[in-house]
């Protein structure tokens, strides 16, 4: 795969496992790109790391999910990559998360931020499929397809505006 030009986002897996188009995701939120675009994954590991140097912006108390942002938090520039793990998890209440990270500090692309139990998580009824959205102005160019690695493999590139 091709890396990101200049202005362009380079995306990282924050997970390991099988890449599902996003329009496959059985959450309407995802599935209909309400959130943005991306990509999600099925994990075969059990931690998920940061897909973008940034700052940690949100780190949901349970585990759940996070997102970190690129750019001025006073700026219309600023871009943000989510990582929501499995579907309908925040009923979990944190049970089978362990926050490797704290919000609001500056993280480098393969930096863990949240371990996971899948085991636990699948066995309370929970799906571990995990969209990875772009929210931000930019257009997707390239997306993976296949097996990715987290922190190693390119997860989706952002074409962004000069």
């Amino acid at each position: 795969m091709r890396v990101g030009k200049k202005n362009d986002l380079v995306i990282v897996a924050p997970l390991d496992g099988q890449v599902v188009p996003l329009e496959q995701v059985p959450d309407e939120v995802f599935a209909q790109k309400l959130v943005g675009d991306g990509l999600a994954i099925d994990p075969q590991g059990n931690v998920a790391v940061a897909p973008i140097s940034g700052r940690l912006v949100r780190l949901f108390p349970g585990g759940h999910a996070f997102v970190v942002a690129v750019g001025s938090e006073d700026s219309e520039e600023e871009a943000a990559v989510i990582v929501h793990l499995g579907l309908d998890t925040v009923e979990l209440a944190g049970d089978g998360f362990t926050l490797l990270a704290q919000e609001g500090e500056h993280v480098e692309a393969g930096t863990p931020v949240v371990g996971f139990d899948r085991a636990r998580i699948e066995a309370r009824g929970k799906s571990m499929l995990s969209p990875v959205v772009f929210s931000g102005s930019g257009v997707l160019t390239q997306r993976a397809s296949g097996t990715v690695e987290a922190g190693q493999d390119v997860l989706f590139v952002v074409q962004r505006a000069l």
